[in-house]
Order: C-alpha cells, then structure tokens, then sequence
C-alpha cells in the first residue's frame, strides 16, 4: 500500500484530481464527506457539536444546519478550532477504517486522502507523497462566487480559513497546476500514476 495526501485551496482543482486518481485505480477516501458523515443525526459527533453551539445549530429535521454552523465557525477563529477538535479525531477513525479495509484487499493498492486542511491540522508528514493542487488565489475566487455561486465575501471568508498558498506549497512532494483546464489536470495525474503503483508495490515487497 501507498498513502497519498491531496490537498489544495478551496476551488483550486483538487476534485477533479481526485476523481482522475479515482479512475485510474486509486481508493479515494473524501475526508471533507466523512466530515459530513460523522455528524449525521444519532452519532456521537452531532450530539458534541450541539453541545459546544447549541441547538441553534440543528435544522429544524434534526439534522445539522451547515449554513448556521458556518456562520459562527468561519466569523470566530477560536470556534472553528473547538469544531475541529470535535469532527477531526472521529474522521480520522473513520479514514483510518476505510484504509484498512483497502489494504486489506489489495496490497499494492494505492490510498488517496483528500484533506483540504491537510497542512493546517499537521497532517503533512503523515504520508508517503504529499501532493497538492495549486491555482493562484485570484482564480480561486472568482470560481467560487461565478460557479459556485458564493459572495465575494464568503468567499474571502473560506479563504482567510486556510494555509496560505505558501505554506501548502512549502509542504509539497508534487505540485499539480490546476490552474488551466481539467483535461489538462487529469494529465498530469495520468503522468503522476506510474510512480504511485511502483511505490506501492515496493512498499509491499518490503513488507513481506
């Protein structure tokens, strides 16, 4: 098994690599879908968020309110760092289950991790490749208000939320630019790939 961590800024292209990982033979695991998974109505995660914000988090079904909890989380440091102390340890239990079971499957099989606030919560030695999307800050921004159809404030808003461009690329192993077409982001993951499964049967042959 090979792990790889993705990440990227927010409407940088990192879905489109995930997907292309994905179809080339990769398991992806979305930790930005666990994140939704582990606060489901009956879990542990939702009851912990409740209490740290109150029930005014709670659509009226039951079910989490986003928009509410993002109102508060994105407006306060220090309330988004007490929701990530809730929702990050059940998603790494849950990505670590899911880990598992590909291996378990297949040895040689490459392990995909999109984490879109890899380096913010330290993750970035944590895998074998670190590999991230990259698209100026400006281009960023104007995809999330023109196509996904955000203020430009919200919009600003997630940004201010993560790692600068820096950071993340300081952290790099491979940088993919995702800046230009989604045909051609796909092709520097087909270039990519052929590293990805030598490195993973190595890691198997090593082991055994």
């Amino acid at each position: 098994m090979f792990r790889v961590g993705l990440t990227g800024g927010i409407a940088s292209g990192k879905s489109v690599a995930l997907a292309r990982f994905a179809e080339l033979g990769a398991v992806t695991i979305d930790h930005d879908r666990l994140a939704r998974d582990v606060v489901e109505p009956g879990t542990v995660g939702l009851e912990r968020v409740v209490e740290a914000f109150g029930a005014g988090v709670l659509a009226a079904d039951g079910s989490l309110d986003r928009p509410a909890l993002a109102a508060v989380v994105f407006a306060e440091p220090a309330r988004r760092e007490q929701l990530n102390a809730i929702v990050h340890p059940e998603i790494r239990r849950c990505a670590a289950e899911q880990e598992a079971r590909a291996a378990a499957a297949d040895p040689d099989v490459v392990v995909v991790h999109d984490i879109p606030l890899l380096v913010e919560t330290g993750q970035a030695d944590a895998f074998g490749l670190l590999v991230v999307v990259d698209a100026p800050r400006d281009l960023r921004l104007a995809r999330m208000v023109e196509e996904r159809g955000m203020s430009v404030a919200d919009a600003e808003a997630r940004l201010a939320a993560q790692a600068s461009d820096e950071a993340r690329l300081a952290a790099a192993d491979v940088v993919l630019d995702g800046a230009r077409t989604p045909d051609d982001l796909r092709a520097q993951v087909d270039a990519l790939w052929p590293s990805l499964e030598r490195e993973a049967r190595d890691e198997d042959e090593s082991v055994g």
